[in-house]
């Protein structure tokens, strides 16, 4: 009854990557109008015995080209505090094989709830192809305060081109990127990309009539309203973004590692606000520039007071 229940969820999920954790949170739900309990150690045990496991994959192919010439900009997240949706999104491309083609995926998730609220898939690596995964998620989270959401990349021309930052600009979104070399500082992106693999981007089904776009839109729909999160308490990334629920009992503060901790009380930390940040179209400091960007920099100022 176990197996079947388990084949159930994967077949409800489009998916045979769910692990046991995972798994094991769901069976409960299912076992509930029956007198069967089964342990985590014993569910990995009867998933081993009939081949079900999970087995991790390798990547092959590379999504970010961050040697360029064009104006890059400073990680303003480190000790960011999380306290609600659209305070944070994150951004990263990933790849899809798919009947001998590989297509791109962009993707932006709203790091407070981990939901992906904006995507397009690709066949090219075009700065164009990561606007339209930006404008569907401005089209369905309109920033309703000016200066209330940050939108962190890593440094890869097509969030560093000029159409994509003006269209960050125009919807007064801050602007920030990790460090060279440093895909910790986008980990929840890394995250979610991750998960999108192993569980299902690895398996698309060649032999469907329906298109990666349709495919993908599919999966999406299933990880945002049916996936539980063990970092959501649970919960799934829609009743956390949509509906209200509150996504953890501790602080989740951004930093080169994320961490929670016990929430501290208003009058004892720094808010968040536009007191943090000041834009401007001048006096923007060139000094971390390299020669090759004086040029072509944009004027745009950004400072940020680090959480204390």
């Amino acid at each position: 009854m176990i197996i079947e229940m388990v084949k159930k969820i994967r077949k409800r999920a489009k998916t045979n990557r769910w692990g046991g954790r995972k798994l094991h949170k769901l069976l409960q739900q299912e076992c509930d109008g029956f007198s069967i309990k089964i342990g985590r150690d014993k569910l990995f045990e009867l998933l081993r015995e009939n081949g079900m496991l999970v087995k991790p994959r390798k990547r092959n192919y590379y999504t970010t080209q961050s040697h360029h010439w064009l104006r890059k900009y400073d990680n303003l997240v480190e000790n960011l505090v999380l306290k609600r949706p659209n305070q944070l999104w994150v951004s990263d491309i990933t790849y899809v094989k798919y009947d001998g083609d590989v297509y791109y995926l962009y993707l932006i998730t709203d790091a407070y709830s981990k939901k992906i609220v904006g995507y397009y898939t690709s066949t090219n690596l075009k700065a164009v192809s990561a606007i339209k995964a930006l404008q569907m998620a401005l089209k369905n989270n309109p920033v309703k305060q000016a200066d209330s959401l940050i939108h962190h990349s890593d440094r890869g021309i097509q969030y560093c081109s000029e159409a994509y930052t003006q269209l960050l600009g125009k919807h007064n979104i801050y602007i920030s990127m990790t460090k060279p070399a440093s895909p910790q500082e986008n980990a929840i992106a890394e995250r979610v990309n991750g998960i999108l693999k192993e569980e299902w981007l690895y398996d698309l089904d060649p032999k469907s009539t329906k298109t990666p776009q349709h495919l993908i839109a599919e999966i999406i729909k299933v990880y945002n309203q049916i996936r539980p999160h063990n970092s959501l308490e649970n919960l799934t990334p829609e009743q956390i973004h949509d509906k209200g629920f509150l996504r953890h009992k501790g602080e989740c503060v951004i930093g080169k590692t994320y961490a929670y901790r016990k929430r501290a009380s208003s009058e004892s930390r720094n808010q968040l606000s536009a007191s943090n940040y000041a834009i401007a179209p001048s006096d923007y400091s060139l000094s971390s520039c390299s020669a090759a960007e004086l040029d072509s920099a944009s004027s745009w100022y950004c400072k940020y007071n680090n959480y204390e």
